[in-house]
């Protein structure tokens, strides 16, 4: 395996310096800087951009942007020679010129990359020095490298397992070149080199190519068996006598069986490697004429065209991660963000260590878990889905069918522009998984409406095609997200636009992709999320995010439904409000699904009592809902003739209400947040800055339009701050609110002042805010303030399902998991704990003593109900105690064959317990008598 040192063998290409032959062809045509125009300037400061061949221009800029960070600076704890390096990378990218690439700056300044990039934020001192576009270009940078670095640690790894290590290190030029010939081909095929599952892939093909390739003792006696014989090449035939050799037949371009044995030991789906081995990497290797060779690639050449590559991207030299170059790994390499499970003892009877989670390991496991849980569901509708079609009044088979061949071919296609040339096949993967999530999402929720209103015609929902384009776009994003290509790294946001735009595909990318509206989608995440208990607890979080994006900025958008919602419910009457302030100290408790979302506002609007009120619960099923799904004209009578005896009044929209009650929650949750950052004491301007935030967005909505909650939110508490003479700075409030999650720099510097001008928040508070809310805003100066608002309650998240694994409290090594499907095997099921119980696997009464033994070391008492929903028949309960006991819920093992029980949930309550245990010895006292 390679060391960390730097090698010195001829094969090595070292990073080109600085003012090398090695520059591209444009900076060669650049006009060199001239040392008597910057005589005003520190000559070190010069001396630098000399060496990293910078113009004039750029080095003006730069010197300018220093001079303004140094007056800012209380303290300048960085040395002025990297703080330099951090305002010549910033102007760079600001005049969108080619001067040096990452890389060369790095080793200008000595710094590693993560050292690099925390300078640069910290030139941000007056919150106006690094633009959106030099945010977005750190945020790029960030996530290539460190997907680079996931993969050069996998490789590492492999290579371990893969390579025989020889004294004399004959391995170390083929490891090297099979290493930059990798980098080399993800350049080539992918436009987003941040995408860690095609990358991945893409490394097992060059492994493949390398392997049988290699010569058999440098190879471990797995991968020396798993070369087909067919594949293996004949003996090797001197150089000289080469030309007198008889030509043999091409060999197929893939040894499958040696594939298929890689993608076994790294946990990776086969087929989708082989896809991209005949699309993305075939195309790679006639690129490189070597497609019918046994010849190893020239170390040279891939050394040449690689460095090509990267002086043209202007970023990282990924060779260096092979020289263990001290750029690219910190003194401390951190693994993953990734959340670790706890790790086996070495004194545990069952084995080895189980390695920590990492980037790989994490997507590859989310993938097969998807995968897992789709087996049994197919392409086409199932016998039960084309019942419920065949049911509707106006059946909806072929707009299904056409609806999905148009935004299939709309998806792959765009997924192809996106990601790289040959990847349009990979979107049509990742689109039939996409539809096969859709149909087992769609017939779990028209049998749980089944279930709900006893009804089984849903025409007119199941003629929506709204509801079904947003179906399919949430089932897409779930199998986005299983693949870890759609993120929030930037809140969402992409002010750049242009080319940058086109090679994201992080949500809202698919929202785009279908034309569909951020406020439509909307009312499917919850419904969607309920009707698959299979989703794990990441891909949750992720679709809770999804959703807040939504409600903080994407929904506000021009063209957005919900404005013409909201000036519908506005024209109605003061009256008809979004939500009552009443309702606030409600819990957030609803019975809508996406049925009654969708179908909103068009149920009846005819109501006798006020709207929202919270004496008047809704109701599982009444009347008027249910005409929503029957076409049944004695359903439509009794809906019309119960309205002819109401007062009438214009139809509520479920949606809107809905959106507003989850916006109101959400909004003083970051509120709370913020205050408990900034105004510690003075916690009674906490209610009095949400009473202007909830008027803000109850009556004067107008503003958010194309802007952000958090806008109005920081706005608001400036305000207030002001009229109560309370010295709070807007510089304080953002430095305070960077600190907030999910949140985006954007958020303050890139606010909309007028159409098309957009400016800093401070802009927009005098230029909008202020003016639209001067009069409102003084009152709270007055002696007879405006009445306070209700604080809402903030509920648990709708979406924390048990579904995840749980820690037991009071043990930092017992972990719980209701199995989400019995195809998936133990070995790629998550937490990887101290013991795992799980279906299909062997397991004896000794186990379940340990496990006995674990949690009777716990102080406390573990008591929680996992509710996995209706399940067609009982499954067996694993029950905890405080006393450590436990016992099956139901009929005992029929033999020895059966002695592990089905186990899906958890459940413990002591009540019920005590009183199986006083009927037990009731019995044994009869037995007695």
């Amino acid at each position: 395996m390679p060391p960390k040192k730097r090698h010195s063998g001829t094969s090595q290409s070292k990073e080109p310096k600085p003012g090398a032959e090695s520059v591209s062809a444009d900076k060669k045509d650049s006009p060199e800087l001239s040392v008597k125009k910057h005589r005003d300037k520190d000559a070190a400061f010069v001396a630098l951009c000399k060496s990293l061949r910078v113009t004039d221009p750029v080095c003006d800029r730069a010197w300018t942007l220093w001079k303004a960070v140094q007056e800012s600076m209380d303290d300048v704890t960085d040395s002025q020679k990297r703080l330099w390096g951090a305002c010549l990378f910033v102007s760079v990218i600001d005049m969108d010129v080619s001067c040096f690439t990452l890389t060369q700056v790095l080793k200008a300044v000595s710094l590693d990359v993560t050292q690099f990039m925390s300078v640069v934020r910290k030139l941000d001192v007056n919150l106006d020095t690094i633009s959106t576009k030099v945010t977005s270009a750190l945020t790029r940078l960030e996530k290539k490298y460190e997907v680079m670095l996931a993969l050069y640690q996998r490789f590492e790894k492999m290579c371990k397992n893969i390579f025989v290590l020889t004294s004399d290190g004959k391995e170390r030029e083929t490891l090297r070149t099979c290493w930059t010939m990798f980098l080399l081909a993800k350049g080539r095929a992918l436009q987003m080199e941040d995408d860690l599952v095609i990358s991945f892939q893409l490394l097992l093909c060059t492994l493949e190519l390398f392997i049988k390739r290699c010569s058999p003792e440098l190879l471990q006696p797995l991968y020396k068996s798993a070369i087909s014989k067919v594949q293996s090449p004949p003996t090797r035939i001197s150089r000289r006598n080469q030309s007198k050799a008889k030509p043999r037949a091409p060999d197929p371009e893939v040894d499958v069986q040696l594939l298929e044995t890689l993608c076994k030991e790294n946990e990776c789906n086969a087929e989708e490697v082989k896809n991209v081995y005949h699309t993305s990497f075939t195309a790679f290797l006639d690129s490189m004429d070597l497609s019918r060779s046994w010849d190893f690639p020239q170390v040279n050449v891939a050394d040449q065209q690689y460095e090509e590559h990267y002086l043209k991207s202007r970023d990282i030299d990924g060779r260096l991660f092979f020289d263990g170059d001290e750029t690219v790994f910190a003194p401390k390499v951190q693994i993953s963000q990734v959340e670790r499970t706890p790790k086996k003892n070495p004194s545990d009877e069952e084995g080895s260590l189980v390695p920590p989670q990492t980037p790989i390991r994490a997507a590859m496991t989310s993938i097969q878990m998807l995968r897992g849980d789709l087996t049994s569901t197919g392409d086409q509708p199932s016998t039960t889905l084309a019942t419920y079609f065949k049911q509707c009044t106006v059946d909806p088979t072929q707009d299904v069918r056409k609806r999905l061949e148009a935004h299939g071919q709309a998806f792959s296609q765009r997924f192809g522009q996106a990601v790289g040339p040959h990847c349009v096949v990979y979107g049509r993967e990742r689109f039939s998984l996409g539809v096969r999530k859709y149909y087992q999402v769609m017939e779990a929720m028209l049998k749980s409406e089944e279930k709900r209103l006893s009804v089984q015609n849903f025409s007119k929902l199941l003629n929506d095609s709204t509801f079904h384009t947003s179906l399919l776009a949430c089932a897409l994003e779930v199998v986005m997200a299983a693949y870890g290509v759609s993120s929030f790294k930037n809140g969402g946001y992409n002010p750049g636009g242009g080319e940058a735009a086109d090679r994201d595909v992080c949500f809202p990318w698919i929202l785009d992709v279908f034309d569909l509206a951020a406020f439509d989608f909307y009312k499917v995440i919850e419904s969607f999320i309920k009707a698959d208990p299979t989703l794990s607890k990441n891909i949750i979080k992720h679709l809770e995010t999804c959703e807040n994006l939504i409600m903080e900025r994407i929904a506000w958008r021009t063209g957005s439904p919900l404005f013409e919602l909201l000036k519908q419910e506005h024209e109605g009457g003061a009256a008809e409000q979004v939500e009552t302030p009443a309702s606030f100290s409600q819990p957030l408790q609803h019975n809508h699904t996406a049925a009654d979302l969708y179908l909103s506002p068009m149920h009846p609007g005819v109501r006798a009592s006020p709207p929202e009120s919270p004496a008047t619960p809704a109701t599982p099923a009444t009347p008027s809902s249910q005409a929503s799904f029957q076409a049944s004209s004695q359903a439509s009578s009794q809906a019309s003739s119960q309205a002819a005896s109401l007062t009438p009044r214009l139809p509520k929209s479920n949606s809107l209400s809905l959106f507003y009650k989850k916006l109101y929650r959400l909004a003083y949750t970051r509120l709370k947040t913020l205050c408990s950052y900034l105004l510690s004491p003075h916690p009674e301007l906490e209610p009095i800055i949400w009473t202007l935030f909830q008027h803000t967005l109850q009556h004067e909505y107008e503003l958010m339009r194309d802007r952000h909650l958090d806008q109005l939110m920081m706005s608001a508490m400036y305000a207030i701050c002001k009229v109560k003479s309370v010295d709070l700075r807007f510089k304080t409030i953002v430095t305070s609110y960077k600190n907030m999650s999910n949140t985006s720099q954007e958020t303050f510097k890139h606010v909309l002042i007028t159409d098309g001008h957009y400016d800093s928040i401070i802009v927009f508070y005098n230029q909008v805010f202020m003016q639209k809310l001067k009069t409102n805003i003084l009152q709270y100066a007055s002696t007879r303030p405006p009445t306070l608002s209700p604080i809402p309650q903030i509920p648990r998240s709708p979406y924390k399902f048990p579904n995840s694994p749980l820690r037991v409290p009071g043990s930092n090594n017992v972990y719980i998991s209701p199995m989400k499907s019995p195809r998936m095997s133990p070995g790629i099921m998550t937490p990887r704990s101290r013991m795992l119980v799980s279906i299909g696997e062997s397991f004896g009464s000794n186990r379940f003593e340990r496990i006995n033994q674990m949690v009777n070391s716990s102080e406390r008492s573990f008591k929680r109900t996992l509710d996995l929903g209706s399940t067609p028949k009982p499954l067996k309960r694993l029950r905890f105690d405080v006393d450590g006991q436990d016992e099956a819920d139901g009929s005992k093992s029929g033999g020895d064959s059966t002695l592990i029980q089905k186990l899906a949930e958890m459940s413990s309550t002591r009540s019920r317990m005590q009183e199986q245990k006083m009927k037990e010895d009731a019995e044994s006292k009869k037995d007695e008598l």
